[in-house]
């Protein structure tokens, strides 16, 4: 049995909470938030609005750490140097920079594990697909797609001022709403050559952050990659990702993987659990990737997502960005090397 804490009660905890309150290797030891009136939520559990005490005082083998970004890597660093593995909330940090620090960590502390919530890659429609990637048996990626358009108000920013904050949040739509895009984007693409992206805020609420990307990329191998997403649309739109292989062409969209032969014929391949309710695109593999990362734990494995892999993305962000500013082509080899 496992014992668990969690420092952050944002709205992201309310994924986590019930996930280690089921979970039969997991006993939920301690929570912690600065904000003392979460203190009744939590029912018959320690409450902490100092997180260092939480960890002094508490025996706990894993937190799931759910804070604002530009906390992950102070607080993540104060868990691994007490030995206690990490459960981290995407992004891995607020910045490229933060983010080299998180890896240092692993890297110094093989035996504390970090893991990164990239649930998405348990999605059953991403799993299919990249199996059958793998495989071979479709030939090679020419492309691949990505798109997220999603709706942010004035009032998303206003309610949690952080999120518009660049110290704070480190971007808006690329490292906040569609980061398990460009992860998906990079994981099938594979290394990636050179980028050229635009970033811009088409909907202006005062804030720092931008609510619109898009970037080309050019991946070793040869294929191309699109990436676009918003925070403009006038809805939540489902996300899309397209890989379109020699043979065919593989589509997830509203949760359902599909492929498409180049003769027109299409079947419908794997359909993923969606949670209930408005947050239904928060994705429903949480669950998945918690009770992997339990048992990585438990049976001393490396089966789960670390900061190293969590780190590709954040490069990725890193090169969108300064490609816009500087209104150029970039080598992602200088963004990774620097």
């Amino acid at each position: 049995m496992l014992n668990i804490a969690v420092i952050g009660l944002g709205d992201i905890s309310r994924i986590h909470l019930p996930i280690i309150d089921d979970h039969k290797n997991a006993n939920l030891v301690a929570v912690c938030d600065t904000d003392d009136s979460l203190k009744g939520q939590i029912k018959d559990i320690p409450f902490y609005t100092d997180y260092l005490d939480m960890l002094d005082n508490v025996p706990i083998d894993c937190v799931h750490i759910c804070l604002p970004h530009h906390l992950h890597y102070i607080v993540t660093k104060a868990c691994v140097e007490r030995g206690i593995h990490v459960l981290l909330e995407k992004p891995l940090a607020n910045n490229v920079d933060e983010g080299s620090k998180i890896v240092q960590l692993e890297a110094g502390n093989p035996d504390v594990k970090i893991c990164i919530s990239f649930q998405n890659r348990f999605n059953s429609s991403f799993q299919n697909l990249k199996k059958m990637i793998d495989s071979g048996l479709y030939g090679e990626v020419k492309g691949i797609k990505g798109l997220v358009a999603w709706h942010r108000p004035k009032e998303y920013y206003d309610i949690k001022p952080w999120r518009g904050k660049m110290d704070y949040a480190g971007g808006g739509v690329m490292i906040n709403q569609s980061i398990h895009t460009l992860d998906f984007i990079q994981l099938i693409g594979g290394d990636i050559l050179t980028v050229r992206g635009s970033v811009d805020q088409l909907n202006y609420h005062g804030y720092e952050v931008e609510d619109t990307a898009v970037a080309h990329i050019q991946f070793q191998n040869g294929a191309t990659g699109l990436y676009f997403a918003t925070n403009t649309n006038a809805v939540n739109s489902s996300v899309e990702f397209e890989v379109i292989t020699a043979k065919g062409t593989f589509t997830i969209k509203d949760n359902i993987l599909s492929y498409t032969s180049v003769d027109g014929d299409k079947e419908k391949l794997a359909e993923d659990y969606k949670l209930p309710g408005k947050k239904f695109y928060y994705g429903a593999s949480h669950v998945k990737l918690v009770d992997s990362f339990y048992s990585a734990i438990i049976n001393n494995t490396n089966h789960y997502i670390g900061a190293k892999e969590a780190q590709k993305s954040m490069e990725l962000i890193e090169v969108i960005r300064k490609s816009s500013e500087l209104h150029q082509t970039m080598n992602m080899e200088v963004i990774a090397n620097e």
